[in-house]
């Protein structure tokens, strides 16, 4: 299926993984029909990063930190399917 790749990079030694692989699970569950595969980068030096297809989606050292869930799925959509809604994570609360 060719469509757009996230690769989320993480640092092994902050042992980041288990983050790492829990946002890539709600991703390809999220947009299972939008992407084609979302890719784990090993890396060191408290990188944690989410691109989607060559764009800056994430980065915790610019962000000063890591994402909500529901942000990370709002930018990803941005990128990979902007005319989608994403339900109660687009509902705005009074």
């Amino acid at each position: 299926m060719a469509g757009p790749r996230v690769v989320i990079t993480y640092c092994t030694q902050c042992q980041w993984l288990l983050r790492a692989a829990w946002m890539a699970q709600e991703l390809l569950q999220t947009f299972s029909d939008e992407l084609a595969e979302v890719a784990l980068r090993p890396a060191t030096g408290g990188v944690f990063r989410v691109e989607a297809d060559d764009t800056l989606v994430w980065d915790r050292k610019a962000e000063g930190g890591f994402p909500e869930i529901t942000e990370l799925k709002r930018r990803v959509r941005d990128v990979v399917a902007p005319g989608r809604e994403l339900g109660h994570i687009d509902r705005k609360t009074p």
